[in-house]
């Protein structure tokens, strides 16, 4: 397990600098780095100092899966949102390459408010009608972002967006292969059932998040109905808005189902609307056909176990700056199984 420090990762002596000519605040040639926990996958950290705070996004250390962690395409996704009605932190730094740090890293500002994780702060969102307006405001979000028109906003090659699904079955089928340490039968007829699905083909090209969540988002503290910021791009991609949302779906618990391991559960605490109010909230607001809706739901369970393993390979591997998940051998299995029970519900 590694036992780098703050410190040992962002390089104060290094990045001071930097910042100071970035921002033209000297005051930063003295910070502090805290690391903010519960990432899973990038690391991030709160650089403070005298004016205030930014943050700070860098991959895990150690060996890395091919094009996973690239924080060119993270940085690269906000700048090009930044003048859209998706709300997203301005980028203040960026390093594609591993000069300042160990890795390529970039700096954006911290924006304010409340991100939603296992529980909410005291005064927000505490009544039914608060936290149905955070869905819908989570749920508007994500329809502005697959409204924006890639070409528009210079992203047209940030990906390929027809064949999206089948090619990320094989793209989690790869790191699936090159993350597992032991087989797991859900996984594999999961994964065998979507590669034989008929999958629509894709009309227009659309901007994907990839892992859009609630914990992955802002809110106004005073307001739970305004979204400030989307932040965590790091899967984004040109690819399929109901793959986009079937994996907010997937992340929606509701109440009297497994907790999941890594990430949080507060949508099945009182007063969160159901996933149908969600559907019933995009379908309105995009005018999507949902009648496959279970099979995208599904390769949202394929892709997250997949997810899964790769948190408890950099774990093992000591990359994830001592943090630790625990065991996640039944969380995979429980994912893939689930996975099968959606397709084995449809008619």
């Amino acid at each position: 397990m590694s036992d780098a420090s703050p410190t040992d990762l962002t390089r104060p002596d290094r990045l001071g600098p930097a910042l100071a000519r970035a921002t033209g605040e000297d005051q930063w040639l003295r910070h502090e780095a805290r690391l903010i926990t519960g990432g899973k996958s990038n690391l991030t950290f709160e650089l403070s100092c005298e004016v205030g705070s930014v943050i700070l996004r860098r991959p895990p250390t150690g060996h890395l899966l091919p094009r996973a962690h690239d924080m060119g395409r993270e940085a690269r996704v906000q700048r090009a949102l930044r003048d859209t009605a998706v709300p997203v932190p301005r980028i203040l730094l960026e390093e594609r390459e591993a000069n300042l740090l160990d890795a390529p890293f970039y700096v954006m500002e911290k924006v304010e408010g409340v991100v939603p994780q296992h529980k909410l702060p005291p005064g927000f969102a505490e009544n039914p009608d608060a936290r149905s307006a955070l869905a819908d405001a989570l749920v508007d979000g994500m329809v502005s972002l697959h409204r924006v028109d890639p070409a528009t906003v210079g992203l047209s090659d940030y990906g390929r967006a027809a064949g999206f699904v089948p090619r990320q079955i094989r793209t989690w089928q790869r790191q699936w292969e090159a993350s597992k340490t032991r087989e797991v039968a859900a996984v594999d007829e999961l994964s065998s059932r979507l590669e034989n699905h008929m999958w629509a083909e894709q009309v227009q090209p659309a901007i994907a998040h990839g892992d859009y969540r609630l914990d992955n988002c802002l809110f106004d503290a005073t307001d739970p109905s305004r979204l400030t910021a989307i932040l965590d791009w790091e899967l984004s991609t040109l690819g399929h808005p109901l793959a986009d949302f079937a994996m907010l779906l997937f992340y929606w618990v509701e109440p009297g189902e497994p907790e999941p391991v890594l990430t949080p559960a507060l949508t099945a605490t009182d007063g969160f609307p159901s996933r149908a109010h969600l559907i019933t909230r995009y379908a309105e607001a995009s005018g999507a056909d949902l009648s496959d809706l279970d099979a995208y739901l599904a390769f949202a369970h394929f892709k997250f176990a997949g997810i899964a393993q790769g948190i408890a390979a950099r774990v093992a591997g000591g990359q994830m700056a001592g943090q630790d998940f625990g065991d996640l051998d039944a969380e995979v299995e429980r994912i893939a199984e689930a996975g099968l029970a959606v397709l084995g519900s449809r008619s």
